[in-house]
């Protein structure tokens, strides 16, 4: 597969890390290097097999925790040697994650003022609002490591046998993006795990959710939640709509 969604449109390695750590309930200050590493790493290959345009900073902060680890690894007589003269080698990540965290935080709320004075769905902000027949709602709004989170779990309630069909591929992302818009012309909105139902194969559950993807980045659609790491719903982006102006007369 060679479409490629690029990834600076979404977050980077410190926003992983911080959905890791929030999502594990695990306190900052004290991160058990091995398991975040391992979740983190689970994540990168993830997107590798989407093929997805993976800046290098992801790379990187893999090399880091993996330092790291190693460091933490070494027999307790040698580590405690190196930490008279050294901090916890974990130090230094969690002061960038603190301050990535305060900074981050300050731009959703200066973002989430913006948003609401222009009646906007902010990508960012820590909730939005929407509203239907039934009346008004409040959701939180997913990010992209939800998604992947939500895939994985896709991935494993396929039947193993869908991976072993050999069917010729008809689909491309472009076909996959009418599709999805198709779907929410007829539903107001649709649950993550329904975009898969009727797939065939590995390739085709991948396209669709590359399709998804691209739509997110041009703001076709949005990733909403009732709560923080909740089922994930697919909405049309309203405000993307444009109305077909009316000819004169």
């Amino acid at each position: 597969m060679t479409y490629k969604v690029k990834l600076e449109v979404f977050e980077g390695p410190l926003d992983l890390l911080l959905y890791l750590i929030k999502k594990e309930e695990i306190d900052i200050y004290d991160i058990p290097i091995a398991k975040i590493t391992e979740q983190y790493l689970e994540y990168l290959e993830l997107m590798q097999l989407l093929d997805l345009n993976i800046a290098g900073e992801f790379l990187v902060m893999a090399a880091t925790l993996i330092h790291i680890k190693s460091r933490l690894l070494l027999p307790p007589d040698q580590l405690e040697g190196e930490m008279e003269e050294e901090q916890d080698p974990r130090a230094e990540l969690v002061r960038r994650l603190l301050e990535y965290k305060k900074f981050k935080e300050a731009a959703q709320e200066l973002q989430q003022m913006e948003s609401t004075q222009k009646h906007f769905f902010a990508r960012v902000g820590p909730s939005v609002k929407s509203e239907d027949a039934s009346g008004k709602f409040e959701f939180f709004e997913a990010s992209l490591f939800d998604l992947i989170t939500a895939f994985t779990k896709v991935l494993k309630d396929i039947p193993k046998d869908v991976f072993y069909k050999v069917i010729k591929d008809e689909f491309t992302v472009s076909e996959k993006i009418h599709d999805l818009l198709h779907l929410l012309v007829e539903k107001s909105a649709m649950f993550f795990t329904d975009l898969f139902k009727s797939a065939k194969t590995k390739s085709e559950i991948i396209t669709i959710f590359l399709a998804l993807l691209e739509l997110i980045k041009i703001r076709e659609v949005m990733i909403v939640q009732s709560a923080p790491f909740g089922e994930i719903e697919i909405r049309r982006n309203t405000e993307a709509i444009k109305p077909t102006p009316s000819s004169s007369l």
